[in-house]
């Protein structure tokens, strides 16, 4: 496999898929890693029937602009970091749904890392875009 490219800038990422790229953001050790078995439902132990992964682009009711949800997407999982992961983006195709509905790819094709610049800009961008954090059924 060949060194993945780095995204350095969020708005970098957004022309990509307003450009109608089909990208899906994984948190994980990486493409080497994951090559070696598809993901694993942790609650279950079983290995699932392919990698999960988040897409990257919005839906059609999200009337935002698309950096808000690429943002917004790229900070969902950031406390993965802490577990060694790191974000990348790729395509595949989608084989089923993992236990929080999530598509499972396969037939991966890594396409590039994000960098910790571009973390720290979309926190930036969710945190004052979104009211990151809020709560479906307040109080």
């Amino acid at each position: 496999m060949t060194e993945l490219p780095t995204i350095d800038r969020l708005g970098e990422l957004t022309l990509l898929i307003e450009h109608g790229e089909k990208l899906y953001l994984r948190y994980s050790p990486g493409p080497l890693a994951d090559a070696a078995h598809p993901s694993k439902d942790h609650e279950s132990g079983l290995l699932m029937s392919g990698h999960s992964a988040n897409p990257l682009w919005p839906p059609r009711w999200w009337t935002r602009p698309t950096e808000d949800w690429v943002a917004r997407s790229v900070c969902q999982y950031l406390r993965e970091l802490d577990e060694g992961a790191r974000p990348w983006v790729l395509t595949g195709r989608v084989v089923d749904f993992g236990p929080d509905n999530e598509p499972l790819l396969a037939d991966i094709e890594p396409v590039a890392w994000l960098s910790g610049e571009l973390l720290t800009a979309a926190r930036r961008h969710y945190r004052e875009q979104l009211d990151a954090g809020q709560a479906t059924h307040p109080g």
